[in-house]
């Protein structure tokens, strides 16, 4: 059996050490491809200025025929847009503002190039820079938007940003234009080599550069968010701007090794994956802020509210296929890992995973807003919270695992992992575990029966074997109670033997006062009465008040002193202040009008005592 593993490992090695070979054969005889077509980029150009004289026009005639749609699509959608777009507009009413000045911009472009002198694969060139044209611009100011509409930092800091930003992804769908065009005519591959890597792609390239070190501070800030923060949140502020930069520099010796392999990554994708990277703090910011809103405005559906906070996961997925797109694709292909099964299964995964967010997002949207119920029940009824609003933390837990469970075996299943071994072993674990802690089990069944029985809840006054205080944590196996002192005691439900809880419906305060044996009780029922009356038009006491004082008549005969009570029925808790105050004005009742009151005579022998 050893040998055997050991063989296997052994021709493991050998095959990645034979791909890797692979992959070094194919990048250098790849280079060696480029220099040579590089050596033959004086002919491709006097042919591609024959391919323009075949085709019915010049390379200066298409330059300006191409200055013109683009400058009649550029003004018409730049007018429509400002006509449309009013200032203090609502974020739907500039989306479709745009996206109709983008329409009419269009078809205007069409409009032009047809009134110009162009046939065959001059209109389909000038159609190409109409369409880019127009996406640039609605690609530039979704950008200003979305910065201008995320300000951790200062508005001015944030349109400097957007500005450099803008120029960078214009140059970029320029580049992109400019190449289709070259390959719209026939350029040879040195040509298009030549003018993409040094004219298009490193000037982008470098543009971005200069905008992520130029406006690092600002990127920072963005990432850091408000205060306060946390403290990995301020590291990785600090050092996002230069994870740019190297993000940035390793996409572009991926984007340069690719095409020497000979599977040159698309331009859009990599161009919109780093607008992605760039944007990500604020676009995250404003889903946030959406999704917040939302939470708190009762009218928006649940549903809704899981899709806006879906959708920050689902940005951050974009972003990993991408950049899995920019990097993974070269080396996949150069160890012959066929790229229609490897995206197939990325996009299984992704769509994985975002259902799973999706029904994490519902399940905390549903906890969220039974928590903010259960919170404004209690600042305006000052109870306890409901039963609902303490197991919401226990369901929340079980629901969220549950879901991460299932979406790591979906994983596993749609990757072709057998998941029922796994699932096997661990049903063998937990028996395992279940009998050998009886404790726990204990703790964990006693724990549910307690809840199922309702026999307190979070912010309840309770009293347990040994331990008594306010309920401030439940967890799965212990709950946790804070005396009224200060302490924190953490009881294992295992341990309870008995409950008794002082939160519920109501609390009944007796209170006794020894008078003398010829006091007046027909004046004290009448001064007890009085206080009742007094407690009830206190605003502060009455709505805690639900039987005022009052008194119960003579309660005993002891050592020729006569023992009243008085008695009052308030919410829980609430005993404490009412209390307080009737004392204080049986206190003064009773001075008021001559009534004596007889201290209680000690027991035993004094003399002894002392």
């Amino acid at each position: 059996m050893a040998e055997g593993a050991s063989t296997s490992v052994s021709s493991d090695v050998t095959s990645i050490l034979s791909g890797f070979e692979q992959v070094v054969e194919q990048f250098v005889s790849g280079f060696e491809a480029r220099m040579t077509a590089f050596g033959g980029v004086g002919q491709e150009t006097a042919a591609l200025f024959s391919a323009f004289a075949a085709g019915g026009t010049s390379a200066t005639a298409l330059i300006l025929q191409i200055l013109v749609v683009t400058l009649v699509a550029a003004g018409v959608f730049l007018f429509c847009r400002r006509r449309f777009a009013r200032a203090g507009a609502g974020v739907w009413r500039r989306l479709f503002a745009t996206l109709a000045a983008a329409f009419i911009a269009i078809v205007a472009g069409v409009v032009a190039q047809r009134l110009l002198p162009a046939e065959g694969l001059a209109v389909r060139t000038l159609r190409t820079w109409v369409v880019v044209t127009v996406l640039s611009l609605v690609a530039i100011f979704a950008v200003r938007a979305l910065l201008t509409h995320s300000k951790p930092l200062k508005v001015g800091r944030l349109a400097s940003l957007a500005r450099d930003l803008s120029i960078a992804i214009g140059w970029s769908m320029f580049g992109l234009a400019f190449m289709a065009t070259l390959r719209l005519w026939g350029a040879g591959p040195g040509l298009r080599d030549a003018l993409g890597s040094v004219l298009i792609t490193f000037t982008a390239f470098a543009l971005f550069i200069w905008t992520v070190w130029r406006h690092r501070r600002t990127l920072a800030g963005t990432v850091a968010g408000s205060k306060p923060r946390s403290r990995w949140q301020g590291r990785l502020a600090r050092i996002w701007p230069a994870m740019v930069v190297g993000f940035l520099l390793a996409t572009l010796v991926s984007a340069e090794v690719a095409l020497t392999l000979g599977v040159p990554l698309p331009g859009a994708t990599v161009l919109l994956t780093i607008v992605i990277v760039f944007l990500t703090p604020h676009l995250d910011a404003l889903i946030a802020s959406s999704a917040n809103r939302a939470m708190e405005a009762q009218r928006v559906s649940i549903i809704g509210v899981a899709l806006r906070q879906t959708a920050r996961f689902a940005v951050l997925i974009v972003m990993i296929t991408m950049l899995g797109a920019i990097w993974a694709s070269p080396l996949a292909t150069g160890f012959g890992i066929k790229l229609r099964s490897l995206t197939s299964e990325a996009l299984h995964i992704a769509l994985i995973a975002i259902a799973a967010s999706f029904l994490w997002s519902v399940l905390s949207t549903v906890m969220g807003r039974v928590q903010q119920g259960d919170k404004r029940a209690q600042t305006e009824m000052a109870t306890p919270r409901s039963r609902l609003g303490t197991l919401v933390p226990l369901i929340s837990g079980v629901g969220k695992a549950t879901i991460i469970a299932l979406a790591f075996l979906s994983i596993l299943v749609s990757v072709g992992v057998n998941v029922w071994p796994l699932i096997t072993g661990l049903s063998v674990f937990g028996l395992a575990i279940g009998f050998g802690s009886q404790t726990l089990v204990k703790d964990i069944v006693s724990g549910l029966f307690f809840l199922m029985d309702d026999a307190f809840r979070l912010g309840e006054y309770i009293e347990t074997s040994g331990a008594k205080g306010t309920v401030e944590k439940i967890s799965v196996r212990s709950v946790t109670l804070r005396n009224p002192r200060g302490p924190v005691a953490t009881v294992p439900y295992g341990q309870i033997s008995k409950i008794q809880n002082f939160s519920r419906d109501y609390a009944i305060e007796k209170l006794a006062f020894r008078l003398a044996f010829d006091t007046d009780i027909e004046l004290v029922r009448k001064l007890f009465k009085k206080i009742g009356q007094e407690l009830l038009e206190n605003p502060e006491l009455a709505p805690d008040v639900m039987e005022t004082f009052k008194s119960q008549g003579i309660a005993n005969v002891e050592d020729g002193t006569l023992v009243v009570r008085g008695k009052f029925v308030a919410k829980p808790g609430k005993q404490s202040m009412i209390r307080r105050f009737v004392l204080k004005a049986v206190h003064q009742a009773f001075r008021e009008n001559g009534i004596r009151v007889v201290p209680k005579p000690l027991t035993g022998d004094p003399v002894a005592a002392a």
